[in-house]
């Protein structure tokens, strides 16, 4: 790869784990599902207006846009409104690694190799140390909320292999305008504050939208799309890493975050066996995305 290559990919890595402590400040500005539901409105608009969708079907924009948006957006949020950390949520996602194989093994008898197999049993053990401390610091519920957000990407993550569309970046900016009304008719159900959040709104709660949306969504997805048509996606796949990485260490120097003992030698177990996974001969492309 080369070294202009390299950086961009590092960059957006890092653009990517910073995207979980504006995530988590931006829950003190709006409830959750309201803040899930302004990030793809900023995503949707204007650029579905600009990207032609040049025949991508609506029954999979909407089939994403109701997995990798309504789900795992709407439950991240949630569960870091309910006691996730940023950095541990960063991790946490990543586990759609391990959700990707097993229904890609049921749905697309795509099986994994004993690396795969060995790599989702060192996460899964990391996954219960965090589980036993998060359930002693009383936010099991956050950390289940964002592992079915995990699920959720896993989901379409296979939604998009059945797809088989050349260009996501153009179908991720079609599937943006599937989830604000849900996320919106979600919210008015079980949220409060709305109004007030919007009414408000101040420069924290813009840059936490415009962040999420632009940066974090359309740039980053972007660079991803480039370097994934530029180089092996067992190249780029692995950068994905980096993400929780970035996370955690944002999440200490911004937030002043930190990890118990359990979930600190949990997290390098789901970090061993994320490793494992994507450094596997024939790994998945994952692409990372908070």
């Amino acid at each position: 790869m080369k070294l202009n290559h390299l950086i961009l990919a590092i960059l957006t890595t890092a653009l990517w784990g910073l995207t979980f402590v504006v995530i988590k400040l931006g829950l003190g500005e709006f409830p959750p599902l309201l803040f899930a539901a302004l990030r793809f409105v900023v995503v949707a608009l204007p650029a579905v207006f600009l990207v032609k969708r040049q025949g991508i079907a609506w029954k999979w924009i909407i089939a994403i846009g109701l997995t990798m948006g309504v789900l795992q957006f709407g439950l991240l949020y949630i569960g870091m409104y309910n006691g996730m950390p940023a950095g541990l949520s960063s991790l946490v996602l990543q586990s759609q690694a391990i959700f990707t194989l097993l229904l890609a093994a049921v749905m697309l008898k795509d099986r994994p190799t004993r690396q795969q197999w060995l790599g989702m049993g060192v996460s899964l053990s990391g996954m219960g140390a965090i589980a036993f401390e998060s359930f002693a610091q009383a936010r099991l519920v956050g950390l289940l909320l964002v592992l079915g957000a995990s699920l959720a990407w896993a989901s379409g993550n296979i939604t998009l292999k059945l797809a088989n569309v050349a260009n996501g970046f153009r179908l991720f900016i079609w599937m943006a305008i599937v989830p604000p009304l849900p996320l919106l008719g979600l919210s008015l159900w079980f949220e409060t504050g709305q109004w007030e959040a919007l009414r408000q709104l101040n420069g924290l709660g813009i840059g936490a939208l415009l962040y999420t949306g632009l940066i974090s969504s359309m740039l980053c997805f972007g660079f991803w799309g480039y370097l994934m048509q530029r180089y092996s996606p067992n190249v780029v796949a692995p950068f994905s890493l980096l993400v929780p990485v970035f996370g955690l260490l944002f999440s200490a120097l911004l937030l002043g975050d930190s990890l118990g003992q359990l979930e600190l030698i949990g997290g390098l177990l789901v970090f061993a066996g994320l490793a494992l996974i994507v450094l596997a001969p024939r790994a998945a492309s994952f692409k990372p995305q908070g």
